[in-house]
């Protein structure tokens, strides 16, 4: 039923409107995620579990995510207070961000299951990786 239910709010924002406030750029940018735990270290974080993907779209403020599993392991993505870790390879270089889910919905191609779209908050990125990600955002204006 909750499929159901994230399926038909996804739905009646065609309608609706969207409540976005950053400009969204449709752009499919190659990236790995994984669940982000504060006590890893950053060696431990490189060699973490992940899921690659590419991206629905962009914003300043947030990104669709396409993903083809909504767990790594036994850890869902989308679990509330969740925090993930996002590599994304733009082509300047690839960036770094930690970002936080904030919906999902299961993605399906001629009636089968193909996926998942994770909409994720960006949440804390460097001061360098911000640059490079606002100068790829305004080269896409």
């Amino acid at each position: 039923m909750p499929e159901l239910m994230r399926s038909m709010v996804a739905r009646m924002r065609i309608y609706v409107g969207n409540r976005r406030r950053a400009r969204r750029y449709r752009r499919s940018i190659h990236f790995s995620v994984s669940i982000f735990d504060p006590k890893l270290s950053r060696e431990q974080l490189e060699h973490a579990p992940y899921l690659e993907g590419d991206t629905s779209d962009i914003s300043e403020s947030g990104l669709g995510l396409v993903v083809p599993a909504i767990r790594i392991n036994d850890r869902y993505l989308t679990a509330p207070d969740q925090m993930l870790h996002l590599m994304l390879e733009l082509p300047s270089g690839p960036l770094e961000m930690r970002v936080a889910p904030v919906r999902y919905e299961q993605l399906e191609h001629e009636g089968v299951a193909s996926g998942y779209l994770v909409g994720v908050r960006i949440s804390e990125m460097s001061d360098d990786d911000r640059a490079l990600f606002e100068d790829y955002l305004r080269q896409l204006s």
